[in-house]
């Protein structure tokens, strides 16, 4: 179960880099790997974005989907303080108390899932999702910040995937995980089919997520997706 939690973040990232490139160099004309951003300004980008996908995956072996996305949920609120200390932004303290209700509102969910599901809710999945949130926190405050220097959204999508790429590559080799679902893949192509669907729809949502931080700010971008997360988690009870 480990191992294919790991393998859907090594999907996503792979998927996203593939797409992301073609866009560049087909649709947007721009060079493939032409970069604005200085190269020592992706290590950061590189290491929030192998946790927040690594962390979170390795975190469902651990916890149920519903309290994963409602912790995940709670990233709004040390987005802002992020936000304040890295791009200088300042947020009145009404916005504060309303991103603390709204958080405060989704926990309630991981506590009535406590109730549901005890078994459920392990320390080492909370541990794994929480630095899963740290890195999202930091992660779209980052990437405005290169945004605000001149770089495109595909320049910052493709460098950042493509970093994150080569660690998990290197990870996923050296464990021998790769090959281990790459034959099972051969074997059952319908799990070759929804391992695609996969990195088809983890493109298209991380290109719309880095469109809205582009042009309207990583804080709003994850306001959003709090509110996409709390239908997921709604749908997840209802399916």
């Amino acid at each position: 179960k480990a191992d294919g939690t790991i393998m859907l973040g090594f999907a996503e990232c792979t998927g996203v880099l593939f797409f992301s490139y073609l866009e560049r160099v087909h649709v947007a004309k721009e060079r493939g790997f032409h970069r604005v951003a200085p190269l020592k300004a992706y290590p950061l980008l590189t290491l929030c974005l192998f946790a927040s996908s690594s962390l979170c995956n390795m975190s469902l072996s651990y916890i149920n989907f519903p309290t994963k996305v409602v912790f995940r949920s709670c990233k709004l609120v040390p987005t802002m303080i992020i936000a304040t200390i890295v791009n200088k932004r300042i947020f009145a303290s009404y916005e504060y108390v309303c991103a603390l209700s709204i958080c405060a509102g989704l926990v309630l969910f991981a506590l009535a899932d406590y109730t549901l599901n005890p078994m459920k809710f392990d320390v080492i999945g909370l541990a794994l999702v929480g630095g899963s949130v740290v890195a999202d926190a930091i992660l779209p405050n980052a990437q405005e910040r290169l945004f605000r220097q001149g770089s495109s959204r595909l320049e910052v999508t493709v460098f950042s995937n493509l970093f994150t790429f080569l660690a998990m590559g290197i990870i996923t080799v050296s464990n021998g995980t790769l090959f281990k679902f790459a034959k099972v893949m051969a074997q059952d192509h319908t799990i070759a089919l929804y391992f695609g669907v996969y990195t088809v729809l983890s493109y298209i949502s991380i290109s719309c997520y880095m469109t809205l931080v582009k042009r309207f700010g990583g804080v709003t971008a994850v306001l959003l997706t709090t509110a996409r997360k709390a239908m997921t988690l709604v749908l997840s009870f209802l399916l």
